[in-house]
């Protein structure tokens, strides 16, 4: 642009010295009563005087010639005033002036100056206006190519991250042909703002590129929060949360993406100049409700949804603020605890009345790093865990009910929720932090997973299936290894290492503190027996039970409380049995 502004000075520059081409010098004679007449021959002015007359010139311009008194060749004047005085034929002396002035022409010179100038002009505005479409079209050819490559890649990304979910294949499979109902599922609708306008831009090609990498971190960003993306419709992304597997947390891991979506799309545009800034723009709607989901595709794992929920979030992206997480009620009353909310107006929704609306201004500040709201911090991090912890007891409760073999009378799904439930008594006792007893009812609730798998070395059986569980519930490996080695130490006999092994090693023999010690002990006689880990003698047993309990010592301070009286006195009812 600066070069055809340049172009455009010189071009007018060349008109004005053009123009100039046109000028010309008039000559006049004052007063008009010395009956003098001025002619222009071969660019010289000539001066003709009545026969007989004469004119004398003052001053220092000495040039002139005089013809028989009748002609004065003035030559080319400097523009100025000259004196001279006139001699008439009887002898008479007039002063008088000779004045030079410079002016355009006029007429057809004028029209011509002025027509040459016009030319130029045209000339150098058609010229800029043909480069203009040229590249115009060029770049729209480029944007073509570089769209049709975006949704090339974005097919085969789809695709690779279909097959890595192939563990839901088969359920979803028997549900094809029908839609399944959700109780709670968290919509998000999102748009990004000022796409149609990437074709005007200079930079389209860029912008293009950024808008491929805003879409490739949202994937990725859905994926590590167990979000399923719905589909992408133009510049519409629609996900979901609490699909195709169930979870409670999907409300606050929707709310989650989106923040994050809205922070990568500011740091998106501090890399644009502010005047190419006002390009990007991202408005986002959440709602959260039941809705209707049938798998959709074999090959790529699709799923489509629909219901109130689906229409009522994208009413929210529609209505909502422009970069701001918009939220409606029902999501506001399951996050939060978690965000800080501002109320935003009312959303009128078909047989329902008002919604209430919502956005999101940021993280609640003990939950965020520094407190400044915009990251989310370790607290944050493991309130999130606890309620994951909800859906996984409840999945390995599901797994213990179907899977435990029939003959474990002791090691059964109560046995596992009695331990989860004594090991968070005794940790809050022991004052450990709440990460501490994160890992801890964690471990609790796999300690016996491993007799799914077989008796023997259930520990070591329970901590593989441990690690195969874990990480879909975004455990970390440091956590994993911790939960593992708690899960080891509940091995017989109680060998604990530290504080949180004396914890669950006190929660695991907590029955032997308690008044159901004698038909829990022959429960587990009639398990160790059928599984062929002791002989069957009532006696003998009774004797083994004798010596372990009174050597056995609790080693947390809350247990010792809790259980040691009672324990005692348990150990006399098995002593009376014995005899």
């Amino acid at each position: 642009m600066k070069k055809h502004i340049v172009v455009l000075l010189l071009v007018l520059l060349c008109c004005c010295d053009t123009l100039s081409l046109f000028s010309h010098q008039l000559v006049r004679i004052e007063p008009d009563s010395l009956n003098c007449v001025v002619e222009v021959q071969n660019n010289t002015f000539v001066l003709q005087v009545p026969h007989n007359a004469n004119i004398e010139v003052l001053g220092d311009n000495k040039i002139f010639l005089v013809d028989n008194n009748e002609n004065l060749y003035l030559g080319s004047l400097d523009k100025g005033k000259y004196d001279i005085v006139y001699i008439s034929p009887d002898g008479q002396r007039i002063q008088g002036h000779l004045i030079v002035t410079n002016s355009l022409l006029t007429g057809k010179a004028l029209l011509l100056g002025i027509s040459l100038i016009i030319s130029f002009i045209l000339l150098i505005y058609f010229s800029i206006r043909f480069r203009f479409a040229h590249e115009r079209k060029k770049l729209k050819s480029l944007l073509y190519e570089k769209t049709e490559a975006f949704i090339k890649e974005q097919e085969r990304y789809e695709m690779a991250l279909a097959k890595k979910e192939s563990d839901y294949v088969e359920s979803d499979k028997r549900q094809k042909n029908k839609g399944v109902r959700y109780k709670m599922v968290t919509v998000l609708f999102s748009n990004v703002v000022g796409f149609s306008k990437l074709t005007e831009q200079d930079k389209a090609e860029k912008l293009i590129d950024d808008l491929d990498r805003f879409y490739y971190h949202f994937d990725e960003t859905v994926k590590d929060l167990n979000i399923k993306k719905i589909k992408t419709i133009g510049d519409t992304y629609v996900c979901a949360g609490g699909i195709p597997k169930k979870n409670r947390t999907n409300p606050i891991e929707v709310v989650l993406a989106a923040f994050e979506m809205q922070q990568y799309m500011i740091h998106l545009k501090s890399r644009y100049p502010e005047e190419e800034e006002k390009i990007w723009g991202l408005r986002m709607g959440i709602h959260t409700g039941h809705v209707f989901a049938q798998f959709e595709s074999e090959k790529d794992l699709k799923y489509d949804i629909w219901g109130e929920t689906v229409n009522i979030a994208s009413r929210v992206e529609a209505t909502g603020d422009l970069n701001r997480v918009n939220i409606s009620g029902s999501t506001y009353e399951l996050v939060r605890d978690y965000f800080i909310c501002q109320y935003y107006g009312k959303l009128p929704v078909k047989y329902q009345g008002d919604a209430d609306l919502y956005v999101i201004e940021g993280f609640r500040p003990h939950l965020s790093v520094k407190g400044e709201g915009l990251v989310p911090n370790h607290d944050f991090q493991i309130k999130l865990a606890f309620i994951r912890f909800d859906d996984l007891e409840e999945e390995i409760l599901d797994i213990l009910e179907h899977e435990l073999p029939k003959n474990l009378y002791y090691h059964n799904v109560k046995h596992t929720i009695d331990v989860v439930n004594q090991v968070e008594i005794i940790a809050r006792r022991e004052e450990v932090s709440e990460e501490e007893l994160l890992l801890l009812k964690t471990a609790a609730l796999f300690h016996d997973i491993g007799y799914t798998r077989g008796y023997k070395d259930h520990e070591l059986l329970g901590i593989q299936r441990t690690k195969e569980i874990l990480p879909r519930y975004n455990y970390s490996e440091e956590q994993i290894t911790k939960i593992c080695d708690l899960i080891f130490a509940t091995r017989m006999p109680p060998m604990p290492k530290n504080k949180l092994e004396e914890i669950i090693c006190d929660a695991d023999l907590d029955y032997l503190g308690r008044v159901d010690f004698v038909p829990v002990s022959n429960m587990l006689f009639r398990e160790l027996v059928e599984n062929e880990a002791i002989e069957n003698n009532i006696e003998k047993w009774n004797n083994v039970q004798i010596e372990f309990i009174s050597k056995h010592q609790y080693f947390t301070q809350s247990a010792k409380k809790l259980r040691d009286v009672n324990k005692h006195k348990q150990l006399e009812n098995i002593r009376n049995l014995a005899e």
